[in-house]
């Protein structure tokens, strides 16, 4: 097993999607097969910033080949979740040193490659910056269970550096504990959608500062949904329960969908074009396959 990068632009060629799939020719087959059950860094460019970075990690479960097109293949992915931020590949010296030349301009042959393999030490590196950002407005009951050690930034309080030798097995307990994924999503979707409830435009803050918006999955954790900010959405406490009773759902468009079987006319606390508020950019926005997936197992047309 080895952790590596891997390289997607949300305007590519290739049938990717992050969470679930990542789709390669098989000139990669090798590299990707050494990284079965081990965690991948997503890299690549950000729709409104200049250069690349590093944005994501998931871990990798099979691969198949693709029915429809030669010498292609799938990976399948699972526990993928969004960094706190967009990490340049520059920032603190560069994360990758093969990324570098002796001079410090970029390895222009190495960072072609779309899949490469990571130094533990680097992967290290990238996934403690990743989730270095504490939450603005965390919940009271957010926690990390005793026993389960803590990167610098990836819990909540006080952080301290790790004394000794590094392991894998505490990076890999925290990133795939269920209270830090459901915090790190709650955080990332309120502060996508600036605490606003993507169905009302309502904002409602108490008086620490702490939103009343609550962070939606489209597709439940408990039905194999994942923690992509695309399988998100934010939601005042009412809306969320109907949303996750199928009493609401959205359009591809994002066109707000009022089932029949409500027996109140709840137009009134939407807004008032029926059309949900989301992300400026595309790679943020609720996902095509999620919102499909919602109104045919959840609606109650």
């Amino acid at each position: 097993m080895s952790q590596a990068v891997f390289y997607h632009n949300p305007d590519s060629i290739y049938d990717d999607d992050p969470a679930s799939k990542y789709h390669f020719p098989k000139s990669y087959l090798s590299r990707v097969k050494k990284t079965l059950d081990d965690w991948i860094v997503y890299y690549g460019p950000m729709e409104h910033e200049k250069g690349r970075f590093y944005s994501a990690i998931a871990r990798t479960s099979h691969i198949e080949p693709d029915p429809r097109k030669t010498d292609h293949y799938y990976v399948f992915l699972k526990d993928y979740i969004d960094f706190d931020r967009p990490l340049h590949y520059r920032e603190n010296g560069g994360y990758e040193k093969k990324l570098f030349k002796e001079n410090g301009l970029p390895n222009g042959g190495y960072t072609q490659q779309s899949v490469r393999h990571l130094e533990f030490n680097e992967f290290r590196a990238i996934v403690e910056a990743g989730f270095s950002e504490e939450d603005e407005w965390p919940t009271r009951t957010d926690f990390t269970p005793a026993g389960d050690r803590e990167l610098p930034g990836l819990g909540e309080g006080a952080q301290s550096p790790i004394s000794g030798m590094f392991v894998e097995r505490p990076i890999v307990q925290q990133i795939v504990n269920r209270p830090f994924r459901e915090a790190k999503f709650r955080q990332h979707i309120r502060r996508l959608y600036d605490r606003t409830c993507a169905f009302t435009s309502l904002r409602l803050i108490n008086g620490k500062g702490r939103p009343e918006v609550e962070a939606a999955h489209i597709i439940p954790v408990e039905s194999g949904g994942n923690d992509s900010v695309q399988n998100g959405i934010a939601l005042s406490g009412t809306v969320h329960w109907m949303f996750d009773r199928g009493l609401l759902s959205l359009t591809d468009d994002y066109q707000i969908l009022a089932s029949r079987h409500l027996n109140y006319d709840v137009s009134h606390l939407l807004n008032a074009d029926m059309k949900a508020i989301v992300p400026e950019e595309r790679s943020k926005r609720p996902h095509a396959d999620y919102l499909s997936w919602h109104r045919r197992e959840r609606f109650k047309a």
